[in-house]
């Protein structure tokens, strides 16, 4: 049994929506392990200052801002990084959103944004690096992609955020869809199914964790190293057999009556 089977040392990796929440927790643990790590976000100032801490703490972070919620920035995001890494190891499509509006009233803005940051980009940007994915990839080594979806693309919650579910729900299929065409390049896609994190896109889980944890089977919200830890398994050589699966990390909300 080789000791390295959690090991990045060497990989390069790009994590969007990388300067904050459950990107952030990715970014920390990929450096942790030994990758070269871009993140990238919408918010430049932000995404240079966690680059910058996350360097500090040890490392090589590396800053690429970019909107990625239309074709034309996933693309121009895939450019920027191919000029400095013609290989990519790992790519973490990350960047969410969110929206909540009762059902008369929701908005086609609140649907068309959260549809095209959520399903669209993750699909347009992985194209847009599938040359430097293939490139990175070996039949012993696979390349990674990993999908940030939502246990609420698995079961329903109790807000109305009409397209953030259908979204993550779509996320998940997508997930088998591009794992089967993938796989022929040696690229394993699969996909994350966070719970509550603390993070501004869950301010409840942030700002009612003890009230939230009592929903939750394990009775605590989710920890920074619960994030990165399944992120470093898909992303290393321990993932590299598992294709196409959307790994629940939630405490087991997912498959619990609660």
């Amino acid at each position: 049994m080789r000791n390295d089977l959690f090991s990045l040392a060497g990989k390069v990796a790009l994590v969007t929506g990388g300067s904050r929440g459950i990107g952030r927790m990715i970014a920390e643990g990929f450096l942790m392990h030994g990758a070269k790590v871009y993140i990238s976000s919408r918010k430049a100032g932000a995404c240079d200052e966690t680059a910058a801490a996350l360097s500090r703490e040890g490392g090589e972070c590396i800053s690429l801002p970019q909107d990625v919620s239309t074709v034309d920035g996933a693309r121009a995001l895939a450019a920027r990084l191919t000029a400095l890494e013609p290989k990519v190891d790992i790519l973490v499509n990350n960047a969410g959103a969110a929206w909540m509006a009762d059902f008369d009233a929701f908005p086609e803005s609140g649907w068309d944004k959260v549809m095209d940051l959520n399903l669209k980009s993750p699909f347009f940007l992985t194209q847009a690096l599938h040359g430097a994915l293939a490139a990175a990839a070996t039949p012993d080594r696979p390349a990674k992609v990993i999908n940030i979806a939502s246990i609420d693309g698995m079961r329903l919650n109790p807000q109305e955020t009409w397209s953030y579910h259908a979204s993550k729900a779509g996320l998940i299929y997508l997930t088998r869809r591009m794992a089967a065409r993938l796989i022929a390049d040696h690229i394993v896609v699969t996909a994350i199914a966070p719970g509550a994190f603390a993070s501004d896109m869950n301010q409840v889980a942030r700002d009612h964790g003890d009230e939230v944890a009592g929903r939750i089977p394990s009775r605590r919200i989710g920890r920074d190293e619960d994030m990165a830890a399944a992120a470093i398994y898909l992303a290393s050589r321990a993932g590299d057999y598992v294709v196409g699966a959307t790994l629940p990390v939630d405490g087991g909300v997912a498959l619990a009556d609660v």
